[in-house]
């Protein structure tokens, strides 16, 4: 069996054992040893074989697996994990930007507040990442004028209709 199918059955195992929130508490804890290592050493590529990368991050490979499978979409080039072994080679060429979004959309705050994000980008450009993912997330509502047809359509002008009342 594959690491990657060992994780999808762990992940599984240990929602129906312990809750979903535990399962998000113990990848969050997994996420807070890696993730600072890899931002202090961004200006290089972490590689090597899978084993030996989660033994340096202090972490099992099946957590390893686990926290690769979050990443992959803000990895350069994706990993087929479903080939994953534990001797496979892995490079972690991380799109940093990818990687900062995403942790925004998890709202995983504990994350994309970290300090080693201001050696990357400098205050500046997280200002900028934050600012651009909430306009992303920003929903414009027009108002609807008393002559304007109705929005329930009815074909009436809404003063006429669902407008009557107010």
């Amino acid at each position: 069996m594959s690491l990657y199918n060992e994780w999808k059955e762990l992940v599984v195992f240990f929602v129906q054992t312990r809750g979903e929130d535990e399962f998000w508490s113990e990848l969050n804890r997994v996420q807070e040893k890696i993730i600072p290592a890899i931002l202090k050493s961004y200006r290089t590529v972490m590689r090597g074989a899978l084993k030996n990368l989660a033994k340096k991050l202090d972490v099992s490979e099946i957590s390893f697996v686990g926290f690769l499978d979050g990443i992959n979409s803000s990895l350069k080039k994706p990993i087929d994990l479903e080939s994953v072994t534990e001797n496979s080679r892995i490079s972690l060429d991380i799109d940093f930007e990818k990687l900062y979004i995403s942790l925004l959309e998890a709202e995983v705050d504990n994350l994309y507040n970290l300090p080693e994000w201001n050696l990357i980008f400098g205050k500046d450009k997280l200002t900028d990442l934050k600012l651009a993912y909430s306009e992303e997330k920003t929903i414009t509502v027009s108002k609807i004028g008393r002559n304007d047809p109705c929005p329930c359509g009815s074909e009436k002008k809404y003063k006429n209709c669902c407008g009557k009342n107010l």
